[in-house]
Parts: structure tokens; C-alpha cells; sequence
């Protein structure tokens, strides 16, 4: 999986992408699913807004970001919530459906 973590007016430190890889250990459980995931944090006045872009091997993708907030980790919190909400959502989606089996002519 391919990780991408960018600030918009906001300069990431280690310690911020420390925390977010720690926290991304929620949704190990799909990394191989999981193609690209890029995570961007914008600074604005009232606070900070974190979203994330995630695209999964069979082409589809998502994206998913955390109403804004005054505090920077609680932010990464809830996207992270919603990323793993989206992402067990998914690895269900296709765990249902059946693999198609070869037609036998007999």
C-alpha cells in the first residue's frame, strides 16, 4: 500500500505522521486491499479538516474526512474511525459475492 500524507497550509511533522501510522494499524487487517492511500491535513481558521482518498485493488475508490476540529489528533481520530468504517464495508462487499465457477460441458 502506498501511503501519501500531505498539509495543506501545514507543515506534517514526524510526530504527526508517527501518530498516523500508529493509528492506521486499525486497518491493517485490509492492506492488501488497499492500494493507495493518501491522507491530506488542511490548516484553516476555525481548525483543522482531515481527509482521506483510499483506492482499493478491484478499481474502486473512497474518500473520507472528519468534520473539522480546534485539535489537530482528534481529527485524525474520527477520520481514521470512518476510514476503517469504509474499509470493512468494503472487504465485505466483496467477500459476498461469489467467485464465478468454469461452466463444465459434459
Amino acid at each position: 500500500m502506498n501511503l501519501e500524507i500531505k498539509g495543506v497550509h501545514y507543515d506534517v511533522s514526524d510526530s504527526t505522521k508517527e501518530f498516523i501510522t500508529k493509528k492506521l494499524e486499525r486497518v491493517d487487517f485490509a492492506k492488501e486491499y488497499m492500494v493507495d492511500l493518501a491522507i491530506t491535513i488542511t490548516k484553516e481558521k476555525p481548525g483543522y479538516t482531515v481527509e482521506a482518498s483510499v483506492h482499493f485493488r478491484w478499481g474502486r475508490s473512497s474518500h473520507v474526512a472528519a468534520p473539522p476540529t480546534h485539535e489537530l489528533y482528534e481529527g485524525i481520530e474520527q477520520m481514521i474511525d470512518k476510514l476503517e468504517h469504509v474499509v470493512r464495508k468494503e472487504k465485505d462487499r466483496i467477500k459476498d459475492h461469489p467467485k464465478p465457477q468454469d461452466d463444465v460441458i459434459e
